[in-house]
């Protein structure tokens, strides 16, 4: 089946709508053994969503839809069938967050070939290569501010370029959807769950990595005065460079499983969304992406820990 905790998290999900344990079952073909259909069923109840004209028990358009993309996403991961370019981007998609333990890996023929005859690398390649391979995991760098001052103004750029919000909501909707899953399998959001490991792993879950910023809160301006002093860290979380939340803790690992927490009560809603919206850093107002729920509220914001739209110096 896919992978143990997948099929945990399904079998919590079918255990909270008992309603569709029998319909889903249904739609096994006669020919798939456990681990092709455990994991096509995942797909299935996972994408459901997104088809809201579903109703189960009820055949449909739609629901043959969803089925093929199934059945085409089944037999590119069991059977190594390949499709029209269009239709695998949109199958992936679909099949974030869905882990298939020792599924099998198969071979172009290209791919065999290309490993016994190694193309020339030129030295610009090299160079870049090597600079990539350097480049750390955002999740493991820990990028200290050690100072906050004001800048001079014409160190900002005037925000995220245009139709940023647009370009990065995908993304959050495929991990809005990964977060949903992890939350139902460990009983649904509360104060004693490891908010930052089921963040951090749903963001990996699709391919993108969380970056963490600590700054002790001494050092932050535009607090109140009784709390600048105050011993503690705080940390900021983005990704994708869109922030998603503020902690504040003793130490750094407190402040981030905070900023987790807090990050993690977006996705309580039904949806979220990426805007541009004005927060304060270093003292001026700026543009920043920031990661909202559906509920309209006053939007009053922590002051950034950092920017990831300023000029290069």
């Amino acid at each position: 089946m896919a992978a143990g905790r997948g099929g945990d998290i399904v079998s919590e999900f079918l255990s909270q709508n008992p309603h569709l344990e029998n319909w889903v079952e249904s739609l096994r073909g006669h020919c798939e053994t456990n681990k092709q259909w455990h994991a096509r069923r995942e797909f299935v109840l996972r994408n459901m969503e997104d088809f809201p004209s579903i109703q189960p028990g009820i055949p449909s358009p739609t629901l043959d839809r969803l089925l093929s993309r199934s059945m085409v996403w089944a037999n590119h991961v069991f059977l190594g069938c390949r499709y029209p370019q269009p239709v695998m981007d949109k199958v992936n998609e679909m099949a974030e967050g869905i882990t298939v333990i020792e599924a099998p890996v198969r071979k172009t023929r290209d791919e065999i070939m290309g490993k016994t005859k190694r193309p020339a690398v030129s030295a610009v390649d090299a160079d870049d290569s090597q600079s990539k391979k350097a480049k750390p995991n955002d999740t493991d760098v820990k990028a200290h501010a050690k100072s906050v001052g004001r800048p001079a103004a014409s160190t900002f750029k005037s925000g995220p370029p245009p139709g940023a919000p647009a370009e990065h909501q995908p993304f959050f909707n495929r991990l809005y959807k990964a977060v949903a899953w992890k939350l139902v399998s460990a009983g649904g959001f509360g104060p004693n769950l490891e908010h930052f490991e089921i963040l951090r792993s749903c963001v990996e879950s699709c391919k993108a990595s969380l970056a963490c910023v600590f700054v002790p809160l001494k050092d932050i301006p535009d607090l109140p005065m009784g709390r600048t002093q105050k011993e503690g860290q705080v940390c900021e979380l983005r990704c994708c460079t869109v922030y998603m939340g503020t902690g504040y803790g003793r130490d750094e690992c407190a402040a981030r499983a905070m900023a987790s927490k807090e990050a993690l009560k977006v996705f309580q809603g039904q949806k979220v969304t990426v805007k541009v919206c004005r927060r304060r850093f270093q003292g001026q107002d700026v543009d920043d992406l920031v990661l909202l729920d559906e509920q309209s509220r006053s939007q009053v914001f922590p002051p950034a820990l950092s920017y990831p739209f300023q000029e290069d110096q």
